[in-house]
């Protein structure tokens, strides 16, 4: 499966109920092999959108903020999207997400805050 497979697709949780849509994933670099220049991307988790599948375009940073109304129209849009991170990830498919019991939502912003 590849990434575009899944930007899009409904998120449910382990009991059905609807969450949002996939709108964007977060990887993460590990350091690189001793010998070698690049770091191996890995998959941290998925960014939820309960209003919106479309993109942040880099807006869930949260230090961007202009141009002013842009920046104000997509947190609106995005407004309660969460990360879920790929341990809570029951069940991935081209169509449908499902999270499992117990999953952890947390803020999808890059400043390192935690738990949304």
């Amino acid at each position: 499966m590849i990434l575009t497979d899944v930007l899009g697709s409904r998120v449910t949780s382990s009991d059905g109920r609807y969450l949002g849509r996939v709108a964007d994933a977060r990887f993460v670099l590990d350091q690189p092999p001793p010998g070698q220049l690049l770091a191996g991307a890995r998959l941290l988790g998925l960014i939820v959108s309960p209003h919106s599948a479309g993109s942040f375009m880099g807006y869930e940073r949260n230090s961007v903020n202009r141009p002013w109304p842009w920046a104000q129209l997509l947190k609106w849009w995005h407004r309660g999207s969460f990360l879920v991170l790929w341990e809570d990830i029951e069940v991935m498919g081209p169509e449908t997400v499902t999270l499992r019991e117990g999953f952890s939502a947390y803020d999808p912003g890059l400043d390192g805050t935690g738990t949304a």
